[in-house]
């Protein structure tokens, strides 16, 4: 399952404040208990499936975003948490706070969204992906 989500996040950079916005990819608990019991190779295989998701994500959302100093385009980032097969894409730097009123508008100021239609065409991928490296690894 994945879900756009605006509200608070972690702060990987000097504790600065999240710009509100990431994309949080993660299957139901049922679906994650299994994957944490995959041999070692499958789930190292699932992981480069998911970091190249991943990366098609970020690559999107860079020829998507706005453009105006380049800021949100440069510093949309993956970030993975170990030994989990999870990722998050989003912004995170104090200075990106404004990352959520391009995805989403304001009264003002219609939505940009740049994110979320990244994360809607690599949904279809991720399978194929996923098939392709479990292969390898069966090889």
């Amino acid at each position: 399952m994945a879900r756009r989500r605006s509200g608070g996040g972690r702060h990987p950079r000097g504790g600065g404040r999240s710009s509100g916005i990431t994309v949080t990819v993660h299957g139901l608990p049922e679906l994650q208990q299994k994957l944490e019991q995959l041999p070692t190779e499958v789930r190292a295989a699932c992981f480069r499936a998911l970091k190249e998701s991943a990366g098609a994500i970020v690559d999107g959302t860079k020829g998507r975003v706005k453009v105006d100093s380049a800021n949100l385009q440069g510093s949309v980032k993956a970030r993975f948490e170990n030994s989990k097969l999870r990722a998050e894409i989003g912004w995170w730097d104090r200075d990106d706070r404004y990352a959520v009123w391009q995805e989403f508008g304001t009264r003002k100021m219609p939505a940009n969204p740049s994110l979320g239609p990244s994360l809607e065409e690599e949904k279809k991928r991720l399978p194929d992906r996923l098939k392709r490296e479990i292969r390898k690894a069966a090889q």
